[in-house]
């Protein structure tokens, strides 16, 4: 059985992938807290792979925000998100791991991209200016993972891939009313205005624009997959230097659609308004999930499972809100 580290076990997708990893009955794995282990500085986690020597690598662990903490603080996300993927891959390498799965994002991707978002269209415009600097440092974890491959995957048999999840919700979410996605902050939004009886919820644009949504444990199980293709199949799939896979639900819904079926499932009662003053954002954001479909992996919790789930979850650990 091998020995697996899970980099970020602590954070939504970390603690998914470690149930998923349970659940299929690994039991030697090995993580470390952020007191315990400061992932941006190189002489730690280099201490770190050689005093454990893990044969595989989920690198879940980045910092990460909604709009306003990434207009916020760019330098920070920038920064650390590089200093974390580069210190973990490049240990990885010289402490002989190899196979590791690096877990990007979808704002990877132009802001005009066309729809649905297919691999191929990552360098080929803009980016969205709110969140650039953290889609620049998970380019870059992208690019880590081919340039190792294409100079040692060949002479020392590496094989570190990528996977580019859509918007994600679940256990273990972030409901901070600044800080958080928009799946967490409505569910917040909803239940403080269900338990304080406020008549009205406001959400900002016209609630036209389509965005899709992924269960995090569906995102844990694709990650396991993807890690365990074999090398042949996996590398049938892709270009070497275009060899990052999108997980995706396969369809959107609207903001307005979301924004009812959170309030359904908390019980509000109220009405629901739309600030039109307010911007919308990109009008469409789906990804193409074609290529890791062909590999055997489809999603299995429908959006309003998932949000159940997910109210559930915020109703028992309000700690993190």
């Amino acid at each position: 059985m091998p020995k697996i580290y899970v980099a970020g076990h602590r954070g939504m997708v970390g603690s998914a992938i470690l149930r998923q990893l349970e659940a299929i009955g690994q039991t030697n794995i090995v993580s470390r807290t952020r007191a315990e282990l400061d992932l941006t500085n190189q002489a730690e986690v280099n201490a770190f792979f050689a005093a454990e020597k893990p044969d595989q690598v989920y690198l879940a662990a980045a910092k990460v925000g909604g709009i306003h903490a990434n207009n916020t603080y760019p330098a920070e996300f920038i920064y650390e998100n590089l200093m974390i993927e580069a210190n973990i891959i490049d240990a990885a390498f010289r402490h002989g791991v190899m196979k590791l799965l690096f877990l990007g994002s979808s704002c990877i991707y132009p802001k005009l991209a066309p729809q649905p978002i297919a691999e191929s269209a990552l360098l080929s415009s803009p980016l969205e200016p709110t969140n650039e600097p953290y889609a620049i440092a998970k380019i870059a974890g992208i690019k880590l993972c081919e340039s190792y491959n294409r100079q040692y995957g060949a002479s020392h048999g590496i094989d570190y891939r990528s996977v580019m999840p859509t918007n994600l919700y679940g256990p273990g979410d972030n409901y901070h009313p600044d800080n958080s996605h928009v799946i967490p902050a409505l569910i917040r939004r909803f239940h403080e205005a269900k338990i304080n009886s406020t008549s009205s919820v406001t959400i900002w644009g016209t609630g036209t624009p389509c965005r899709e949504f992924l269960y995090v444990d569906d995102m844990a199980a694709a990650s396991v997959h993807v890690m365990n293709l074999d090398e042949l199949t996996y590398r049938q799939s892709f270009e070497p230097m275009s060899s990052h896979i999108n997980v995706g639900f396969g369809t959107d819904v609207t903001i307005r659609e979301l924004a009812e079926m959170v309030g359904s499932t908390i019980g509000y009662q109220g009405t629901i308004n739309f600030d039109t003053s307010k911007p919308d954002g990109t009008p469409k954001k789906l990804m193409d999930s074609t290529r890791l479909n062909k590999l055997g992996w489809a999603p299995k919790v429908s959006l309003q499972q998932g949000l159940k789930i997910a109210y559930d979850d915020f109703l028992n650990n309000k700690v993190r809100a």
